[in-house]
């Protein structure tokens, strides 16, 4: 009630305000026309005086034989009372006064204000007091080739009635005032009402506060305005929240997919893009990439942007949407570009990893014998050792405590291999039996690091981490230690010496951290880093047997990472190394 009455008396001290001084124009207008007008009406009456007077003094040729005296008798007969009448010559000398008896000894009159007006203009005026009589007088002066004729009046209290402006219009325009004023207070009080309602009903809105949908307005033009806005909000609430939740359904629709989806604008602004997008835009481009406007900036999608220029230039009028495919292969993977141009010329671009729908088939032939041919070695290598020491019972004490450790070893090795094979297994059984709670990354790293830490200095390694001590991730603690140990070791034992490892996050959006595990080693030859993620795969067989590795580690990071639904992929550094790229949920 109180913010209602503040905007009804500010709005009617507006417009009062306004009226006041509309008022206040009018009046002064009014009242110097009705001042001037009365002004002209006594110089209209003074200067048909002039002309009489000068009639006169020409019919009697005054000017010629000087007898001047005889404006006396028309002084008479003049309907004026107390009329003076003055003859100046030219120069400024009083030829004759009809209120003044010694008339010569009169000063010159060439100065004075009325006369010198006269002289350059119509006539001339002034009211002052006379020198020669002592009475205060109303002068008027009119210029006569041969003379100046000057006639006044006394400027008593009938003169001064007589100029002055009537009042009474004064009286008129204040009933008017506070007519007006009582009008504008009803208006603005209804004006008021309605505004305040829709304030409250826009402040509401705004914060998101619950409303009266049948605001009561007043029956006015305002009113109903008010009604019909609050209509078309309703209308176009219920309309937003639909579109919400269409666009939350496509939003998880897009970020399940396995593909990367993007939509732009005709400008090439982005509309909305998934996760996957960025994460095959980094593989492909070979960069940090973190915003899809980099997208038209990189070489590899060139086809897709001479596409989109080239049908718009020619109009899209067909029915059927223009687009384009290709593929583009890249650090082993390969991906499935897709450009569909709309009618608005608004754009989207597909872009699928194909390299495991064309490697599958492979890897699932390759495991059954890449499992039997792992077994074998170790197995092998054991009985080798047993039936060694069976058959020869003459080997000395200590090469029989050689080949027993050799096959402890062995037996060591297959334990590893048979335990990593269970860890993978129980990780493609939907992630059963793995537990999940909020880890720190930090600490995990630091536990994995301690445990590589002689090798790491054995090697002259330098291990960096830029990652906040805050960051924290829902996942499984056993799997997230497999990553970081199997990620490190790999480093550790592939790389080289005196290298450097670098973990660092680079992005993160709604829902996910992505990470950044490298080395500046030797690297991974082109041809191999497609398949650095498959079962039992080695870049050097020789070497990685030797190093004791069981050929799964890598594969054991994938899965790990997949099952807490993130992605990754590998890629050779330009300046030397190798970077693993990944992503983890907050």
């Amino acid at each position: 009630m109180i913010a209602r009455n503040q905007f009804r008396n500010k709005l009617f001290i507006y417009y009062f305000s306004v009226f006041i001084l509309f008022t206040l124009v009018i009046v002064a207008y009014l009242y110097e026309r009705e001042k001037k007008f009365r002004i002209e009406t006594l110089n209209d009456e003074l200067y048909n005086i002039t002309i009489i007077t000068n009639n006169y003094l020409n019919a009697n040729k005054v000017s010629e034989n000087e007898n001047y005296e005889i404006v006396d008798s028309l002084v008479k007969i003049l309907p004026q009372d107390e009329l003076r009448i003055t003859i100046i010559s030219i120069n400024g000398k009083v030829l004759y006064d009809t209120s003044v008896e010694d008339w010569e000894a009169m000063t010159n009159h060439k100065e004075r204000p009325e006369v010198m007006e006269s002289t350059y203009s119509d006539f001339g005026t002034a009211i002052r007091k006379s020198n020669t009589t002592g009475s205060k007088y109303y002068y008027y002066s009119k210029f006569y080739i041969k003379y100046y004729i000057r006639a006044a009046v006394i400027y008593d209290i009938n003169i001064e009635n007589f100029l002055a402006t009537e009042k009474m219009f004064l009286v008129v325009i204040l009933f008017a005032f506070v007519l007006i004023w009582i009008l504008l207070l009803m208006v603005t009080n209804r004006f008021g009402e309605s505004v305040t309602k829709l304030k409250d009903f826009a402040v509401k809105v705004s914060r998101n506060e619950p409303f009266d949908h049948n605001i009561p307005f007043p029956k006015n033009e305002l009113g109903t305005i008010g009604k019909e806005i609050i209509t078309l909000y309703g209308n176009l609430r219920k309309t937003k929240d639909d579109l919400t939740a269409e666009k939350e359904r496509l939003f998880n629709h897009l970020n399940v997919l396995n593909e990367g989806v993007a939509f732009f604008t005709k400008d090439n602004d982005k509309i909305l893009t998934n996760n996957h997008f960025i994460q095959y835009m980094n593989i492909i481009s070979g960069e940090l990439t973190i915003t899809s406007a980099n997208f038209f900036r990189i070489r590899d999608f060139n086809p897709v942007i001479e596409f989109i220029e080239n049908q718009r230039n020619l109009n899209i009028k067909t029915a059927e949407l223009p687009r384009i495919e290709y593929q583009i292969g890249k650090n082993g993977r390969y991906f499935r570009v897709q450009c569909v141009l709309f009618h608005d010329e608004s754009f989207e671009i597909i872009l699928t990893d194909i390299t495991t729908v064309e490697t599958n088939k492979i890897i699932k032939q390759q495991v059954t014998s890449n499992i039997s041919h792992e077994l074998k070695t170790p197995v092998s290598s054991i009985r080798g050792y047993i039936e060694t020491l069976l058959t020869d019972r003459s080997i000395e004490p200590e090469k029989q405590r050689y080949f027993l450790e050799r096959a402890l070893a062995q037996s060591d090795r297959l334990t590893q291999l048979i335990n990593d094979i269970a860890v993978l297994n129980k990780i493609e059984e939907a992630g059963s039996g793995f537990k999940f709670e909020k880890i720190n990354i930090i600490e995990i790293f630091n536990e994995v690091k301690s445990n590589f830490q002689s090798a790491i200095e054995m090697k002259k390694m330098n291990v960096e981490y830029y990652i906040q001590e805050d960051i924290s991730i829902n996942g499984n603690r056993s799997l997230l230690l497999s990553v970081f140990q199997n990620l490190l070791e790999n480093s550790i034992n592939y790389a080289g010496e005196e290298c450097t490892i670098k973990i660092k996050l680079f992005h993160e959006d709604e829902k996910n951290y992505h990470f950044s595990f490298s080395d500046n080693g030797v690297g991974i030859p082109e041809e191999h880093l497609g398949r650095v993620f498959e079962r039992f795969y080695r870049v050097d067989l020789g070497r990685s047997r030797k190093q004791g590795g069981t050929g799964l580690g890598l594969s054991i990071v994938k899965n790990a990472i997949i099952l807490h639904k993130g992605e990754i992929s590998v890629r050779n550094i330009d300046s030397g190394g190798i970077e693993f790229l990944f992503s983890l949920p907050k």
